[in-house]
């Protein structure tokens, strides 16, 4: 495969996903497992991308040796041939900044850079928080805009000024606002990725160049199909892919993301493991939707017998 990183306006590719960060039963980081799955989404997903310790990587629970390790496995393992972004946002300036060195030294290729949550900064501060990582890395940035999880959006004019900014040339839109985002898009040389997988081609339809999704884990070939359908002007495929997804892009997130993604990898037997407290693990009712959705997708996950033997993915599997 060759890597599209460098292809112009598409930074990062087309397809990526918010990799999981496999664990073992006991909760510990697994290593060997996150550079198998990495390679699975590249080879067998047909993914150009991975971002690594962002949201669904369980980035809140994990510690900055481990955040380490796990990006050092996954660029080991695909790194010849897939773009790896490095997750390194947190509420703190100093802190992000350190991370950002820590993936650059790594040979990371890019950076996702969220939004600093909890502490609500105004919009003054999240400029300046995100001009101080691009100023102290050499590295190209996503920003990742989800007001849902920090508690505040970046507003279209600050996102304008974000983007004149070098190295910052991407934006993870989980903002849900089409208006806006095509106001960004109109007014500035941003990258626009979708970050929510059921927007995916209605953003491609104002100018987006591609995904950061989640149900990508298991549904890679199709989505791509239908950006690549879209790219080549033929909207009634990229459409019917759109509606024939729409289950699966809607009920990985029924509950948490990375909750429902981690029990469809299980099922299909590829690294994934528990998810760390306070999340926890899927039952057998969140279970069955899953393969509902799934199924109804275009894809079977998990055996009668997986399913009659385990009541959740917290016992056994």
């Amino acid at each position: 495969m060759t890597r599209t990183g460098s292809v112009p306006g598409r930074p990062f590719g087309r397809l990526l996903s918010a990799m999981v960060t496999p664990f073992r039963a006991d909760g510990s980081l697994d290593v060997d497992g996150a550079a198998r799955l990495a390679a699975h989404l590249v080879d067998d997903q047909e993914h150009d991308g991975l971002v690594v310790n962002g949201t669904t990587g369980e980035s809140a629970t994990t510690s900055d040796a481990e955040k380490d390790q796990v990006l050092r496995a996954v660029i080991e393992a695909v790194g010849d041939r897939a773009t790896v972004i490095a997750g390194v946002g947190t509420n703190d300036t100093r802190h992000t900044i350190e991370l950002s060195h820590a993936a650059e030294k790594a040979g990371a290729d890019g950076l996702l850079v969220v939004t600093p949550y909890y502490n609500k900064p105004p919009q003054a501060g999240i400029l300046q928080h995100f001009r101080s990582i691009a100023d102290s890395s050499g590295l190209p940035v996503m920003v990742y805009d989800i007001p849902g999880r920090t508690g505040v959006a970046i507003e279209t004019e600050t996102l304008c000024r974000i983007g004149e900014h070098e190295r910052i040339v991407a934006v993870k839109d989980a903002k849900g606002d089409l208006g806006e985002s095509a106001w960004v898009i109109k007014r500035s040389d941003l990258a626009y990725y979708s970050g929510e997988d059921k927007l995916t081609l209605p953003l491609l339809s104002i100018g987006a160049v591609g995904v950061v999704g989640v149900p990508t884990h298991i549904f890679g070939p199709q989505t791509k199909r239908m950006i690549l359908a879209h790219e080549e002007g033929d909207v009634a495929r990229a459409r019917a892919l759109h509606l024939q997804l729409l289950p699966a892009f809607c009920g990985f997130f029924r509950t948490q993301g990375v909750i429902l993604t981690k029990a469809a990898l299980t099922l299909l037997d590829l690294p994934a493991g528990p998810v760390r407290p306070p999340l926890v693990s899927a039952n057998a009712a969140e279970l069955g939707r899953l393969r509902e959705d799934c199924a109804e997708a275009g894809r079977t996950i998990g055996t009668a017998d997986q399913m009659a033997h385990h009541n959740d993915l917290g016992v056994a599997l």
